[in-house]
Formats: C-alpha cells, structure tokens, sequence
C-alpha cells in the first residue's frame, strides 16, 4: 500500500534510502535537509547531498534554519504524512512534532542500539575497534536516539575499514532496511522494543582536535583513529612545525621509542608495533602516496615525530 511520506537528511549517508523511496511505490511529500553551508570563508554556498538529489527530482524541498517554529509545525501538519522517514538530518526534531504522523517518525541509525547513540556512530565504532556494527531501525522519541527499536542488521568490520567506507555500505544496508520496515509498518506487523537503556553508550561529534595522532597508544589504536577520522577531519602530527594529515596506513611489527621513526620510509614506532604511512597530505597540499612524498621530503631514520 502506497504511503504519504516525509523525509528528513542531510549529508550522503542520507541519498541511498531517499533515492529508494523515491523510486517505490510510496508519495514524497517533502523532503527536509539542513540549509546549504558556507565553505573557504563563506565564498561559496555548498547545498547538502539531500538537497541536491531532491532538486534533481523536482521533489518539494524544505531546508529551515530551525524546526521549532509553528511555521514549519503548521506546515508538516497540514501534509498528514503516514511516516515521517529520518536519515542523519542533524537537528533535533522537537517534541510536538511526533505526534504529526501517523506511524510516527522512523530513524536509521548507523549502530547497534543501545551502543553508539549520537552525532558520530560510525566513527566511533572503528576508533572503539568494535568487531561489529549495523543499521537500527527505530522510533524518535524526545530523549536522543532512545526510542524503541523495530529491527537491526549487523555487519563485521575490520581494523582496516575506514570511516567513508564503512558509511557507504551502511547507508546501502539503511536503504534496504528501512523499505523492509516500511513495508512491515504498512502491514501492521512491526514490533518496537524498548531499549536496554543501562547499556547505552554515547557516539559524541568529532572534534578537529582529536586528530593529533598520540604515538605512545598502541598501533592498533592509531590506526583505528586514522581509519575512523577518514576523510573528516582527519588524523594528523606535526613535523618540524608543519601538520601532516596521515589518510592511509598500515601496523609493521617494529619496535623503537614512541613516536620515532624506525626506517626511512615513514613507519612511526607506537608504544607497541608501528605505523607505516602509505598515503599523506602535507598541510596546504595535495594528498600523496608516501613513495611520492618522500621524494621531495627526506625523513630519515631516528627522527622524532610528534
């Protein structure tokens, strides 16, 4: 049965399950996105992913600055959607709008729920070197990513997967989710659990400061920080006063003080194994290979790294 539907996103992770329910039987009514952000100093307005697909389909695109108004509370209520659909929007949606659907207002949330509520789930999966992850289906209620869950799928991950990766096959695995629920939904078969709250655990906004890579962790630790910060913001270290933005390495099992380099070929010693860079962005620069860096940038064996 074909249904009413409002969506809410923003960033990539969002066009996949937008791009499916645009392509099924159900009606977009409107599409809400976060307003285009300015970027290199407010010279140019960069419009959200969302935003550009929904343009593209000539769907009805909404993009306030903020929800909590009766404009836009008006205007939802006025639509009487069936489900409202949200897919990493990036605001909070507040209380009394809830009530303005029929099923409710449905999240894919890019964890395991309980575990990983919040801004940054799939970083900080791979920062944690958790062995698994997934896609949870639930239903928004006033308290952040606590509402009742519908259905999860799990997925392996491996200390070797980055945060960009990892986000596209879990944006893929949201779309085919969140078309079963719906369906589920439709059918009146869907079951919410409560979550176990006590075993919640909080997925914080990454900051631009948690980049400095520290060398005195082990090297799987630093290479789960360089994975779980790629592309943004990146992992980094300073070398004779310049920042360097590490974007691929790998753990070699050499051994020497922490933060010292152990060859000639950019391997960092950690308290335990090292990092050997296999890609790098000097700041103001282009990103490289490490063989291509180090033809212009000597850095030998023994020098210290911060």
């Amino acid at each position: 049965m074909s249904q009413k539907i409002v969506f809410m996103g923003t960033p990539e992770f969002s066009v996949p399950a937008l791009e499916s329910i645009v392509n099924s039987s159900h009606k977009v009514l409107a599409v809400y996105s976060q307003p285009p952000s300015k970027a290199n100093r407010g010279q140019k307005i960069i419009p959200s992913k969302i935003e550009v697909f929904a343009k593209k389909h000539s769907l009805n695109l909404r993009t306030p600055d903020n929800l909590d108004d009766n404009k836009e509370y008006n205007y939802l209520k006025k639509l009487e959607p069936d489900i409202v659909i949200v897919v990493a929007y990036g605001k909070i949606i507040p209380k009394k709008f809830l009530n303005l659907s029929k099923h409710g207002f449905i999240n894919v949330h890019a964890s395991l729920l309980p575990k990983w509520r919040g801004a940054a789930p799939i970083q900080r999966s791979i920062i944690n070197l958790d062995n698994q992850t997934g896609i949870s289906i639930m239903k928004i209620v006033e308290e952040l990513d606590a509402g009742p869950v519908m259905h999860q799928d799990k997925i392996q991950i491996n200390e070797n997967v980055d945060a960009l990766t990892l986000s596209k096959v879990l944006s893929k695995l949201g779309a085919k989710s969140i078309m079963n629920a719906i369906d589920e939904i439709v059918k009146g078969k869907a079951i919410f659990l409560e979550q176990n709250h006590t075993e919640a655990t909080y997925a914080k906004k990454i900051s631009k400061s948690e980049g400095k890579i520290n060398w005195s962790l082990s090297a799987k630790k630093v290479l789960a920080k360089i994975n779980g910060l790629n592309p943004n913001p990146g992992a980094w270290f300073q070398y004779k006063n310049e920042r360097f933005k590490v974007w691929k390495a790998e753990i070699v099992n050499k051994n020497s003080d922490a933060g010292k380099t152990v060859d000639d070929q950019l391997t960092i010693a950690c308290n335990e194994q090292s990092i050997k860079i296999l890609e790098i962005q000097k700041e103001g620069k282009s990103r490289q290979s490490t063989n291509e860096f180090l033809l212009g940038n000597k850095i030998k064996e023994g020098e210290k790294i911060i």
